[in-house]
């Protein structure tokens, strides 16, 4: 197969843990006969100091000649009270490319259960994906502060077609999974979540097969850390979706691991690790690569639909970790391999 992917380190510890996906794909396409053509082009803090704009011309311009892109982070302290902002290029490049479902993949690794805030037999079984919808809800609703400085405002809006589309996602995924998806809303007391759960109802008549259940999102954050096995895909708007997946996260042992795919209506998507830019430890090796690795690999799996190359992958981070290979944030004080020994050791296992 050939195929052209498109490279954003962005920021902080973004460009080590690209480079180290990068060589790990490269090896795929060696391994499996492939033939990926790379390009690198900027998002984020970088390209506010070269070119003014958190997301350029030149680089929505590559991303559209690619059938996929890779990102690494954005975000750096200089600009937290600036008016433009690095994440404001992440949010364009979903709403550009319409990438309206993230999907991130939760698994909790029995090697790794010290790390986690919660009991070893409560981690047994974790593996859940979270289906958040990507473009819409109060993240893109109408502000604003008003000019007292005593009020402001954010609207949670949704409409049915953009609940739909999320929402037949989940229960694609579910058909390929347990067969369980779990809706997540505040259907008590919101009316945006009202019309949530009425338009997952009726989409859900579409998928006899699988299960549906509702759960109000507080409910739904206890769950997380009182019975986590218990969850398969859960659907959730873009605020919950964002802050449930957050919490789930520390059931792997570390943000570092989680990878996510930003998914349209076709097969071009958004791959990126769900951490942020670290910029206290870019360019000491620290960083963890193995949410980007994974993301390579949720590339490989929905974009160019190379399950084998896919699971080549996670079978190869899991190995990895068997043997004991550690980066510093899963090491326990214990020694550990810089970001690219890690990934060379996640190499040699493929």
């Amino acid at each position: 197969m050939k195929a052209t992917i498109t490279l954003l380190p962005g920021d902080g510890i973004g460009p080590e843990v690209i480079e180290q996906s990068a060589k790990l794909l490269q090896t795929v396409a060696s391994r499996f006969g492939h033939d990926f053509t790379f390009n690198e082009a900027m998002i984020g803090g970088i390209a506010i100091d070269k070119t003014g704009n958190p997301l350029p011309d030149e680089t929505l311009r590559l991303g559209e000649q690619s059938d996929a892109i890779l990102m690494g982070a954005v975000g750096l302290p200089k600009y937290d009270a600036a008016p433009i902002r690095p994440e404001q290029g992440l949010l364009k490049i979903r709403k550009h490319f319409g990438l309206f479902a993230n999907l991130r993949p939760v698994k909790a690794y029995p090697v790794l259960a010290d790390f986690a805030p919660l009991k070893a037999h409560l981690l047994e079984g974790v593996d859940m994906l979270f289906v958040r919808e990507l473009t819409g809800g109060i993240y893109f609703g109408e502000r604003q502060e008003q000019g007292d400085g005593n009020s402001a405002y954010d609207t949670e809006l949704y409409t049915v077609p953009e609940v739909e589309r999320v929402a037949h996602v989940a229960f694609r995924a579910a058909a390929l999974r347990r067969k369980k998806v779990t809706s997540v809303d505040k259907a008590n007391v919101l009316a945006a979540m009202r019309l949530w759960r009425k338009t997952v109802v009726k989409v859900h008549e579409d998928y006899n097969d699988i299960t549906l259940e509702h759960v109000l999102v507080d409910s739904c954050a206890m769950h997380l850390l009182t019975r986590p096995a218990s969850f398969d895909v859960l659907v959730a708007s873009n605020m919950f979706g964002d802050i449930l997946s957050d919490e789930a996260s520390v059931l792997a042992g570390s943000l570092g691991m989680l990878p996510s795919a930003s998914l349209g209506d076709g097969r071009f998507g958004l791959y990126e690790p769900v951490h942020g830019s670290a910029p206290d430890i870019a360019g000491q090796g620290k960083a963890n690569p193995i949410g980007t690795i994974l993301s390579a690999a949720m590339l490989l799996r929905y974009s160019l639909a190379l399950e084998t190359e896919a699971q080549a992958i996670e079978n190869a981070v899991e190995a990895a970790l068997a043997t004991g290979a550690r980066t510093a944030d899963i090491a326990g004080g214990g020694p550990w391999l810089s970001t690219s020994e890690f990934a060379q050791e996640v190499i040699t296992r493929l």
